[in-house]
């Protein structure tokens, strides 16, 4: 009847409502621990997100002979939770607090730190992947399971430091930017 538009834009609203919500409780989450906000939101909040798209990853990578889909999906589904997730409440925030003749500012904190760490991990997964490609060791999702499993563990450890230096740096125990 609407061609999909309908559902386009009930599913994006649904998507800003979960997505409040998500923040709501792993706000109140994190507060009855006594962890910060977005120490909460690294460690919490992006796995929860996080652990439906490796599945869905998986799924890809195991149906499709090149894994292309699921590499797709990765990127697909971070782009989705970072532009409309935060859009979407960053949008609703700015309509309400305009309407109430106030401004809407959001600290910067200390994102520029956990980007930069993030995307300097970032390049080292690519730099890994970019390896592994060699036909000597198997590909970059496949190959012996010797070489699959140590690139696993060294994902987990990236991510491990990630949250790390980024959970010190929130708590003022190293210096950022």
């Amino acid at each position: 009847m609407s061609g999909g538009y309908l559902c386009f834009v009930v599913s994006i609203f649904c998507i800003g409502v979960v997505t409040a919500i998500i923040g709501d409780v792993a706000s109140h989450f994190g507060c009855t621990l006594g962890i910060k906000d977005s120490v909460t939101a690294i460690i919490f909040v992006a796995l929860g997100t996080s652990i439906p798209d490796t599945f869905a990853s998986k799924v890809a990578a195991i149906q499709d002979k090149y894994a292309d889909a699921s590499v797709g999906n990765v990127t697909g589904s971070n782009a989705v939770n970072v532009f409309l997730g935060i859009g979407v409440a960053w949008t609703i925030a700015a309509c309400y607090h305009s309407f109430h003749g106030r401004k809407f500012e959001v600290e910067p904190g200390t994102l520029a730190f956990s980007v930069t760490l993030f995307c300097t991990e970032a390049l080292v997964a690519i730099i890994v992947l970019m390896i592994r490609r060699n036909p000597k060791i198997g590909g970059e999702l496949g190959g012996p399971k010797k070489a699959k499993i140590v690139t696993s563990i060294f994902f987990f450890s990236l991510w491990i430091v990630y949250l790390l230096i980024s959970s010190l740096e929130a708590y003022g125990i190293i210096k950022g930017f």
